[in-house]
């Protein structure tokens, strides 16, 4: 019997499966050559946005460097729910290293192959915001300081998520998690505290520093791909929602991160050697309020007592960063 294959077209949008664009507009994702670098059967939680984010990066790499690259990936969420011993979801040369050395290895496996003259083949370290923010930090600083040819991500859900959601350096102000509860006088993690990892990024002066989300994948992969044509130290810092410990609908994941862009609270943007040089704008900018009514993790700054002054100081924190980093134009839509 003769049979040919089924083709599911989604047009006028670049999701998965749409192929009726011209090739140069269609997505990794949306090749049937794609990688696949992580593949189904992996243990990720119902609408993970990191299993979401470091498919489309992972893929666009090895796009951009014909399939010859080696990843290499910290302890944490990623790393657990992928390589469930004796199982791997990943099809591509991929390191487990401890929670805080993934920078060091992914140096050490770029130098080895320069060593051997191989540097054809491009290597990616990446980890969770525990693994790069806190406890691999002076590595990764390591890394940026000796330009190593290496392409670092860090998939930000902003806590310690697998092993129970604490707090981590990348937990933004009043959030609630296991080691910062929601009680006492200052609710949720303290004001003031943590660090922004981008902009330490590019105080190290390396080639190129971007952030992105996965509300806007073709971003994401622009930038890997983007990031896979350039040498030496570079570093992609990508919000992926976790709804275990944002308490947010795991079918909300997309929205939320697209809040937390058009809210101001995640600016996107890329640099180029220290220096800001394009941002991605704000289409309809809408209050803090939008994206923290979504997730149990700041119910606390609704009931039972409103805490007005909280959400204020959350959206000053916003509306700094859409100044600082001109996330806004004439033409900005603001929601009602």
């Amino acid at each position: 019997m003769t049979t040919s294959p089924i083709k599911f077209y989604q047009v006028g949008s670049f999701a998965v499966g749409n192929r009726l664009l011209d090739p140069q507009h269609r997505s990794v994702q949306s090749d049937t050559g794609r990688s696949n670098s992580i593949n189904s059967g992996h243990r990720a939680c119902q609408g993970c946005g990191e299993a979401l984010g470091a498919r489309y990066a992972l893929d666009a790499a090895m796009r951009a460097t014909d399939g010859k690259l080696v990843a290499v990936n910290a302890t944490g969420c990623l790393e657990v729910f992928s390589t469930p011993y004796p199982e791997t979801s990943w099809q591509i040369p991929w390191l487990h290293s401890l929670f805080g050395n993934a920078p060091a290895v992914a140096t050490g496996v770029a130098a080895a192959l320069r060593a051997k003259g191989r540097e054809d083949i491009r290597v990616v370290g990446q980890g969770g915001d525990g693994g790069t923010v806190d406890i691999g930090f002076g590595t990764l600083s390591g890394m940026f300081e000796r330009n190593d040819d290496v392409l670092y991500i860090c998939y930000d859900n902003e806590a310690y998520m697998n092993t129970g959601i604490q707090r981590s350096g990348a937990t933004p102000p009043a959030a609630r998690t296991m080691t910062t509860q929601a009680v006492g006088p200052n609710p949720g993690n303290t004001f003031g505290q943590g660090k922004n990892l981008p902009l330490i990024a590019m105080a190290h002066e390396i080639p190129y520093v971007a952030t992105a989300t996965v509300a806007e994948l073709r971003d994401l992969e622009a930038k890997v791909e983007h990031a896979m044509s350039l040498r030496g130290a570079r570093y992609l810092h990508v919000l992926v929602p976790c709804p275990l410990g944002w308490g947010s609908a795991s079918g909300d994941t997309i929205k939320v991160a697209r809040l937390a862009k058009e809210s101001g609270i995640f600016p996107v943007f890329e640099a180029h050697d220290g220096e800001v040089s394009s941002v991605s704008k704000i289409r309809r900018r809408v209050p803090v309020e939008d994206y923290l009514s979504l997730q149990a993790r700041y119910a606390h700054l609704f009931n039972p007592t409103r805490q007005d002054e909280v959400i204020a100081r959350i959206q000053a924190g916003a509306d700094r960063n859409i100044a600082r980093f001109g996330l806004l134009d004439e033409q900005t839509e603001v929601a009602r």
